[in-house]
């Protein structure tokens, strides 16, 4: 495992978890989910039409960070509701969250791929891993037994993620589409200077193309269900060359439809 690149990361999702979870003025606006105990987060509204019934499920959803999208699968109606983070400063403001607003949620603080050690293998009917968390891991074959091990049989796999096309796009070329990064998986990760972003440590990622997971999944065991590709994204991921739409995605101003932006992957493991 590549921990030194993992620590850096972890530092960095520190630090965003404290700005993220300001009550006002950041794109979490954390207080509405305070003060409306039925909201549900962005990301997760935009996932119901796939995600479908979790009602009476025992859910986990890995890398979490601060929990708005995890509390909202608690208000969803699943039994039960834990959240995994290897952010310690994200699992402290997670739980001071869910203490106000009164959500029914645990959270534990573990690197996703020593998950089988803090949580029960077998133990879960849904896997939830939200938008943006595929990229901050070395392997996506790691990542894969992991979500096997947890899952209890019969049980399924959500993902929303950014699409492989869209992480080897350079953000910082504000002109045109550009594919300057890598597709697929690499031992070596992509690097990214803090002063890119609005917190100071450097960030590592590793991009796995849609392939890679598909066939991960599968090693494991997994039976894919659906593979949907999306034309937008929860946040502004090419600066400049994007417009917002009413339900909180941005899609490209310019090529709309030209490329895929995300995905929505659901997984199932067979009944014993």
């Amino acid at each position: 495992m590549d921990h030194e690149h993992l620590e850096t990361n972890r530092a960095n999702w520190d630090e965003r978890a404290g700005l993220h979870a300001a009550r006002e003025g950041t794109g979490y606006e954390t207080r509405r989910f305070v003060d409306d105990r039925s909201l549900l987060s962005d990301v997760v509204r935009f996932d119901l039409p796939l995600l479908g019934d979790v009602t009476g499920l025992r859910v986990v959803h890995l890398q979490c960070h601060i929990g708005t999208d995890t509390l909202s699968l608690a208000r969803l109606g699943a039994a039960s509701v834990t959240g995994l983070d290897f952010s310690g400063r994200s699992v402290q403001e997670a739980r001071r969250l869910v203490a106000e607003t009164g959500d029914a949620v645990e959270f534990v603080q573990s690197d996703v791929h020593a998950a089988t050690d803090v949580l029960p293998a077998g133990g879960f009917d849904l896997v939830f891993t939200g938008i943006g968390a595929l990229c901050w891991l070395p392997s996506v074959e790691a990542w894969a037994g992991v979500v096997a091990d947890l899952l209890a049989p019969g049980g399924s796999l959500f993902l929303r993620e950014g699409h492989p096309l869209l992480w080897a796009m350079d953000e910082t070329l504000d002109d045109d589409l550009h594919l300057r990064l890598p597709y697929w998986e690499h031992p070596e990760p992509t690097e990214w200077d803090g002063d890119q972003s609005y917190v100071a440590t450097k960030t590592y990622e590793w991009n796995h193309s849609l392939g890679e997971v598909v066939t991960a999944l599968a090693d494991r065991g997994l039976r894919i269900d659906r593979l949907v590709e999306h034309d937008s994204v929860p946040w502004e991921a090419l600066p400049g060359q994007m417009r917002l739409r009413d339900d909180g995605e941005w899609v490209l101003t310019e090529r709309a439809g030209s490329a895929p932006l995300t995905y929505t992957l659901r997984a199932s493991k067979p009944s014993a």
